[in-house]
């Protein structure tokens, strides 16, 4: 029998796990599997293996690994398959297939924008956007970031559309945050690039809260676990059941 493994990133912020499992309650209907499971890769319970755990004691013989992560930097590569690893010795009669992360998508950059329209107000055509991600060593990460912000200027039209992150990658957020507002601009809107709250927006609102004038500066509401994720998440498990299955180191 056939099971889905939802893996979430896992928060220390209470709502930020509530909102990750409900919207896998919800997302659940839409997926043609007939076990599906949600755990975190750390910071909360249900565990990776508690996860796997719960799959085959509902019959699971072939499991599909779905990462809810926003791009395949080392969450993605390398912490999810070393657990994998280890957990696929314990349970070897178990196939497992591993799905890639959502990915840079054209909806993604969809929902950045439905964010800016949500503060109701106009958006001038001179104005200032700096797109905030959590941030990585890996190299792919700011070729992602890149890719994102050309679908965006595309998307907008805008053509000063900056990108930061908030740790392991350079421009720090706090450096381009500063450097932005330093600039004047008649609009300065700050875009996070993250699927949950929790303690990252907190940082980012303290730090925009320590400007000496924040009038001109819209921090706008994190990605979300938004619908329109639904889809691409249903294409990564479906792409994810026709791939070979996972080979354990």
């Amino acid at each position: 029998m056939k099971a889905v493994l939802y893996i979430c990133h896992g928060s220390r912020v209470k709502k930020g796990r509530e909102e990750a499992l409900a919207f896998i309650e919800q997302s659940k209907p839409l997926i043609d599997m007939p076990i599906q499971e949600a755990c975190f890769l750390e910071l909360a319970e249900p565990t990776m293996e508690q996860g796997f755990a719960r799959c085959i004691a509902q019959g699971a013989t072939e499991i599909i690994v779905f990462p809810f992560l926003l791009l395949a930097a080392g969450h993605a590569k390398k912490d999810i398959p070393l657990e994998l690893n280890r957990i696929q010795a314990q349970f070897p009669q178990v196939r497992i297939h591993y799905a890639d992360p959502l990915g840079v998508h054209e909806a993604i950059v969809d929902i950045l924008i439905e964010r800016m329209k949500e503060k109701q107000l106009p958006i001038e055509s001179d104005a200032t956007v700096l797109i905030v991600g959590r941030g990585s060593s890996d190299p792919q990460t700011k070729a992602d970031f890149t890719r994102v912000v050309q679908l965006f200027r595309s998307k907008t039209k805008l053509n000063d559309v900056n990108i930061c992150y908030l740790a392991a990658a350079t421009p720090k957020f706090s450096t381009e945050l500063k450097r932005l507002a330093n600039k004047k601009t008649s609009q300065l809107w700050v875009l996070p690039y993250l699927l949950f709250t929790g303690i990252l927006m907190k940082s980012m609102e303290k730090e925009i809260q320590s400007l000496r004038t924040t009038e001109h500066i819209y921090l706008c509401k994190y990605l979300g676990y938004h619908p329109r994720l639904r889809d691409i998440m249903a294409v990564c498990i479906q792409e994810a059941e026709r791939k070979e299955g996972w080979r354990h180191a």
